[in-house]
């Protein structure tokens, strides 16, 4: 079974629930703003430029991606996958992927990368990644119907954080790399290895986890909880 070059999971989900989030506000903003009419007040909350405008937001990614959907004029995916029965296949095919991979080299479970890159400080950009990067575990293992485990791998104690900057056709913010190291103090930002299995064999991906946390001695115990039975 060969996969498909126009694959793309990541930017079809995230494209579709965008554009539909965008498309819905605005409809129920118009209706709402008819409805009040009717009583005799005027609103002037009618569509997404309106919200921005009034809006306060926790962080840089909600201002981006506020301002992203406000640009948005078609909620149709141009030159992509329509429609949440797409979606489905798409999410059945890329398990069948995985399987037959696992069935035709006689692997009991699959070992990778939770991610590639630390992730970007809560609030403001996330890491860059190219439009259709599966890089990032999420697509791979629950969005495709799979268990998995993670297990801490090690820690990253130097990072560069991301930072938005608008678009070269000045239309959306994009996260942008950057290259100021910011230090972190010990045991630093944990990162993770995913164990994963063909669906119902949860009991084979538990015994390889457990035996790689034993054997890799790279859990650093919460101060609050302390170790688990067996470590130092």
């Amino acid at each position: 079974m060969p996969i498909p070059k126009n694959l793309n999971i990541r930017a079809i989900e995230e494209e579709v629930e965008s554009n539909a989030f965008t498309f819905h506000f605005n409809q129920y903003a118009m209706r709402r703003a008819a409805d009040w009419k009717e009583r005799g007040f005027m609103e002037s909350l009618i569509d997404f430029h309106a919200l921005n405008a009034r809006s306060k937001f926790w962080g840089d990614d909600q201002r981006a991606s506020f301002k992203d959907w406000e640009e948005m004029e078609d909620m149709r995916n141009t030159g992509d996958r329509q429609g949440i029965d797409e979606h489905i296949m798409i999410r059945e095919l890329l398990r069948r992927v995985e399987m037959k991979v696992m069935y035709e080299n006689h692997l009991d479970a699959v070992v990778r990368v939770h991610y590639s890159l630390p992730p970007g400080k809560i609030g403001l950009a996330p890491q860059p990644e190219p439009r259709g990067d599966i890089r990032g575990e999420l697509r791979m293992g629950p969005f495709a119907g799979l268990t998995e485990v993670l297990i801490p791998a090690g820690y990253v104690t130097t990072v560069y954080d991301p930072v938005f900057a608008l678009s070269p056709d000045k239309k959306r913010y994009i996260p942008t790399n950057n290259n100021t190291p910011t230090t972190l103090p010990a045991p630093g930002l944990p990162f993770s290895l995913v164990f994963r299995a063909e669906p119902g064999k949860e009991d084979v991906i538990l015994k390889v986890a457990s035996a790689y946390q034993a054997a890799s001695k790279r859990r650093v115990p919460p101060p609050q909880f302390g170790p688990v039975p067996g470590e130092p």
